[in-house]
């Protein structure tokens, strides 16, 4: 793993598995060392609401499905474990936040613009043509 070298004190088979998961334990420990480089409150002062909630839940989720797998390695079924109620519960919180922020993104109506464009495309009566046409030929003679 560190130098790629096979070790007998586990199958053969399961090396490259084994390697894939110390690359991403490695990639995991770099994300966090570069998250805590930075102080909580200095970070997200620079955050709108809306995305400090972002932040927040996906440390909250990180940190439950980090313990998740701590509990599957200890031989404990994280199913029947209250960890699993936890990340539901934080799931329905991003999927709220991922609502408002889709709502932010909507379009929004331009009454005015609406009403100018309905008014203008609606089809008006022969008689108010009928008299349109009339008054211009009287104002000629």
């Amino acid at each position: 793993m560190a130098g790629e070298e096979i070790n007998d004190d586990y199958p053969v088979e399961i090396h490259e598995s084994l390697s894939a998961l110390e690359s991403s334990l490695g990639a995991v420990d770099d994300m966090l060392k570069t998250m805590m480089s930075v102080s909580r409150n200095e970070l997200l002062q620079k955050l709108d609401p809306l995305e400090q909630a972002k932040v927040d839940l996906v440390s909250a989720y990180t940190l439950n499905s980090m313990f998740w797998v701590y509990l599957a390695t200890q031989g404990v079924n994280p199913k029947e474990h209250p960890v699993k109620q936890e990340l539901w519960k934080i799931r329905v919180y991003m999927n709220r936040v991922k609502e408002i922020t889709d709502k932010k993104k909507a379009t929004k109506l331009d009454r005015g613009a609406a009403s100018r464009f309905v008014k203008n495309a609606l089809w008006e009566p022969k008689l108010k043509k009928a008299l349109k046409i009339a008054n211009k030929g009287k104002g000629k003679n």
